[in-house]
C-alpha cells in the first residue's frame, strides 16, 4: 500500500455501484439464454449460467511495485464498485478451509505460499456466491507468470490487468516513510500524511520490511517476475503511471468511463472502438451514442436519473442525443474569464518525487528545494490551453443556441458558492422565456 494515500484517505464523494446496478441487466441475460436454449429443468439451468457466465461483474487484477500505490488502489475500487477485494493475507486467513490452512502454516515458516496452493485458494474463493454476485479484484495476484498461466488452466480470467508503474527511486523514498496504526491497521507517511490526533501519533510503528536495501530486494524480484508475467495478458492489459497521487490514480481508471469500457470488455462496440483509441482519434459521435445509449438505458439510470459532464460538445451531438430521446432537464453552462482559466491551468504543478500537485498561487510548495523540481505538464502550456479553448468557444455557441433554457453561472467563484446555484437551479422550476 502506497503510505500516501492510506485508506482514511478514501474519496467520500465517489458513488458506489454494485448488484444493484446489474440485476436488470442479468435477468434480462437469463431470459435471453433461457429462451435460446429452452432447458427441460430451467433452475440448474440458470444456476449453472450463473457460475460461467457472468459479465456483468468487475473481474479485475491490480499489480504494482512495492509502494506503488497498488493496495489502496485495490481498497478504492473494491469500494466503487461494491465488490470482493481478494488478497494473499485475505486469503490465507479465510476460516473452514483446508487450503487456507495449509496456507497459513507454509506462509508462516517460509513468508510465502506455493503457486500451486495460492492458485487453488483463488479457485475456491472465486466459486462463492459472493464473488460470482459482485465480482472480485485480486491484490498483487499472480506474482508470476506460473500463477497466471495455472489461473488460466483453472478458469480464472480477468476482464482487466491494471499495472502500477514508477521509478524505483520514488518507491524506495515513500516506503521509507510508511507507518502503520497497530490498532486500526490504517498506515500513514512521516511525510506526507502524518495524522493531527497526537494519540495516533505516538502509537504509530515502521512496518518491517521498509528499509531502503529491502525495497530495493523486493523491486529486483518483481521486475523479474512482471517481465515474464504481463504477455499473459495481451488484450487486457493497462499500465499507469503511479508517479502521482493516488487519487488521480483512481479516476483515470475509473473516470475514462464509458468508451473506455467498452473497449476492455470486448463487445461490439469495444471492437468498433478500438482502432480509434490506438490512433489517438476521436471516437466518432454515432458510436459514442450507441455507448452512452445502453448506459443511460439501465435501470438505475431510469429509476434514478443521470448527470452527464463535458458531453455533449457540440451541436451535431446534441441534436443526435435529443433525437435518440435523451433530453436533459437541466443544463449548466459555467462561464469563467479566459484570463482565470490561463491561470488556473498554467500555474499548475507536479511534484516527481511524491506525484504531489501543487499551484505556485494557490497551493505553493512548502519548500525552495520541493519548487526547484516541480514539473509542468505539457497539455497545461499556454499555447496548448488556447487551442482548446478556441475549440470549446466555437462549440459552445452551438449548444447555448440548441438548449436555449440553459442556465448559465460564474464559475469563477469558490466551488461552494457555484455549487450552491447549481442546486437553486436544480431545485427551482425553469423560468419561461416571454414569447
Amino acid at each position: 500500500m502506497d503510505a500516501t494515500t492510506a485508506p482514511h484517505r478514501i474519496p467520500p464523494e465517489m458513488p458506489q455501484y454494485g448488484e444493484a446496478n446489474h440485476v436488470f441487466e442479468l435477468m434480462q441475460n437469463m431470459l435471453e439464454q433461457l429462451l435460446i436454449h429452452q432447458p427441460k429443468d430451467p433452475i440448474p439451468f440458470m444456476i449453472d449460467h450463473l457460475q460461467r457466465d457472468n459479465d456483468y461483474v468487475p473481474k479485475i487484477v491490480i499489480l504494482g511495485p512495492p509502494a506503488s500505490g497498488k493496495t489502496t488502489l485495490a481498497m478504492w475500487l473494491g469500494k466503487h464498485l461494491n465488490s470482493n477485494l481478494l488478497s494473499v493475507e485475505s486469503l490465507i486467513a479465510k476460516e473452514y478451509s483446508s487450503l487456507a490452512a495449509d496456507a497459513r502454516r507454509h506462509y508462516q515458516k517460509f513468508q510465502t505460499v506455493p503457486s500451486m496452493l495460492l492458485v487453488r485458494l483463488v479457485q475456491e474463493r472465486l466459486r462463492e456466491e459472493d464473488c460470482i454476485r459482485r465480482g472480485w479484484i485480486l491484490d498483487g495476484i499472480p506474482e508470476t507468470r506460473e500463477q497466471a498461466l495455472l489461473m488460466q488452466t483453472l478458469g480464472a480470467f480477468p476482464r482487466q490487468v491494471l499495472v502500477l508503474s514508477a521509478p524505483d527511486t520514488v518507491l524506495i523514498e515513500r516506503n521509507l516513510g510508511k507507518r502503520i496504526d497497530p490498532q486500526t491497521g490504517e498506515i500513514y507517511h512521516a511525510t506526507f500524511d502524518w495524522p493531527p490526533e497526537p494519540e495516533i501519533q505516538k502509537r504509530l510503528i515502521a512496518p518491517a520490511g521498509i528499509s531502503g536495501g529491502e525495497t530495493a530486494r523486493r523491486l529486483l524480484a518483481y521486475h523479474r517476475n512482471i517481465a515474464r508475467l504481463l504477455p499473459s495478458y495481451p488484450k487486457i492489459l493497462k499500465v499507469i503511471a503511479a508517479d502521482q497521487p493516488c487519487v488521480d490514480v483512481f479516476y483515470q481508471v475509473c473516470c475514462g468511463q464509458l468508451l473506455k469500457e467498452a473497449v476492455a470488455d470486448k463487445s461490439e462496440y469495444g471492437e468498433l472502438i478500438r482502432p480509434f483509441f490506438e490512433k489517438e482519434t476521436a471516437v466518432p459521435d454515432n458510436i459514442t451514442m450507441k455507448v452512452l445509449k445502453r448506459r443511460l438505458d439501465r435501470q438505475d439510470c431510469v429509476e434514478r436519473g443521470w448527470v452527464l459532464h463535458g458531453f455533449p460538445r457540440d451541436g451535431g451531438q446534441a441534436l443526435l442525443m435529443d433525437s435518440m430521446g435523451y433530453k436533459p432537464n437541466r443544463v449548466f453552462f459555467l462561464n469563467v474569464p479566459f484570463d482565470s482559466i490561463l491561470e488556473r491551468l498554467t500555474l499548475r504543478r507536479t511534484d516527481p518525487v511524491t506525484g504531489e500537485r501543487s499551484h505556485l498561487m494557490y497551493k505553493p510548495p512548502p519548500t525552495m528545494e520541493i519548487q526547484a523540481r516541480l514539473l509542468q505538464s505539457p497539455k497545461d502550456s499556454e499555447e496548448q490551453i488556447k487551442l482548446r479553448m478556441d475549440r470549446f468557444y466555437r462549440n459552445s455557441a452551438e449548444l447555448e443556441e440548441f438548449y436555449g433554457q440553459a442556465i448559465t453561472l460564474n464559475g469563477d467563484q469558490d466551488p461552494y458558492t457555484v455549487f450552491e446555484y447549481i442546486e437553486s437551479g436544480i431545485i427551482n422550476p425553469l423560468r419561461k422565456k416571454a414569447p
